[in-house]
């Protein structure tokens, strides 16, 4: 089954977006479907206020430009309304438990959760204490939304998944894991390139095996060679995620896995270049490949817009 095959039914299974390891090959392509559909409509400047009157709570215990913008925009564009909640804001902040919180939203007509928060174990708790849908907006485990739009760039760039393939330098956490995912379950193979020691956990790598659509290849490695070779998309991400402290021995062992000029000419000729931004330019990525011909950052930030506008959607349309 290929995604440009595959007859949407405008229906998924799933409640929430807490991870893609809880999400079919179908679902996912439900999802990239209507990312499509709603992005079209956009475009053409079509209504799609499918939405309109529903409120979203956005829950951010990390902060971020891409996320608020392309959720805030993104409900207000189905016709629905947003509502900020920093940590500052909500009792959660002074130590209510989360089981309690979710309760109180839901009776004032909240509608849907979207949270950016540290442990997916609070994310968790949200799902099973409440009845409307939660929304994995990062986490230190995943981050599914951003890998949607990765994929929704992917296919707008060569028009498949099949025979194509996706490589990540960096550490085994929450970018890789998702990645892991959502390539092998649309049916691309996935390289994940980390420094030894630094890998993503072997349960997440198997998860990822045993969901792999069509004999997609999910290969862990820490040979820069042989990860490079054959890519079509090529991506990285900072080399700290917010809260970590940096680590020189970590940085050492990272900076040979830097996305440069070299490195770009070493993957397949139509390779393009994905980050999940914001980047640290000169660490985990030259200047030169932010700026060049290969880079697809913008229009993938863009597409987190669409992306999420579709799990929006689909998870509350029914609610």
């Amino acid at each position: 089954m290929r995604f440009e095959d595959y007859k949407p039914t405008g229906r998924i299974k799933n409640k929430h977006m807490l991870t893609l390891m809880d999400y079919s090959s179908e679902e996912i392509f439900e999802l990239l479907h209507c990312a499509v559909e709603l992005k079209r409509k956009q475009y053409a400047r079509e209504r799609h206020d499918y939405l309109a009157g529903k409120t979203l709570a956005m829950i951010f215990e990390k902060s971020s430009t891409r996320t608020r913008i392309s959720f805030e925009q993104g409900i207000r564009q189905l016709g629905g309304y947003p509502m900020f909640l920093s940590s500052r804001d909500i009792q959660l902040g002074r130590g209510e438990p989360i089981r309690d919180t979710v309760r109180v939203m839901e009776r004032m007509n909240i509608d849907e959760i979207m949270i950016r928060t540290f442990k997916q174990s609070d994310l968790e708790e949200l799902a099973e204490y409440g009845h409307i849908p939660v929304i994995n907006g990062l986490t230190d485990d995943f981050h599914p939304c951003q890998v949607l739009a990765d994929l929704l760039t992917v296919y707008e760039e060569f028009g498949t998944f099949t025979g194509k393939k996706l490589v990540f330098f960096g550490e085994g956490f929450n970018m890789a894991n998702s990645l892991m995912l959502g390539c092998a379950k649309v049916g691309m193979d996935v390289t994940i390139c980390s420094p030894a020691g630094l890998g993503p956990k072997q349960k997440i790598v198997d998860a990822a095996r045993a969901a792999a659509l069509g004999g997609a290849k999910v290969v862990v490695t820490d040979d820069i060679n042989e990860a490079i070779s054959g890519a079509n998309a090529v991506y990285t991400d900072v080399f700290f995620s917010m809260g970590q402290e940096k680590d020189p021995a970590k940085e050492a062992a990272l900076m040979p896995m830097q996305v440069n000029a070299e490195m770009m000419a070493k993957a397949a000729p139509d390779a393009i270049f994905l980050h999940c931004l914001p980047a640290h330019r000169g660490e985990e990525v030259t200047d030169e490949v932010m700026e060049g011909a290969q880079s697809r950052i913008f229009p993938e930030a863009e597409n987190r817009l669409h992306a999420q506008k579709a799990v929006m959607y689909m998870l509350m349309k029914d609610n």
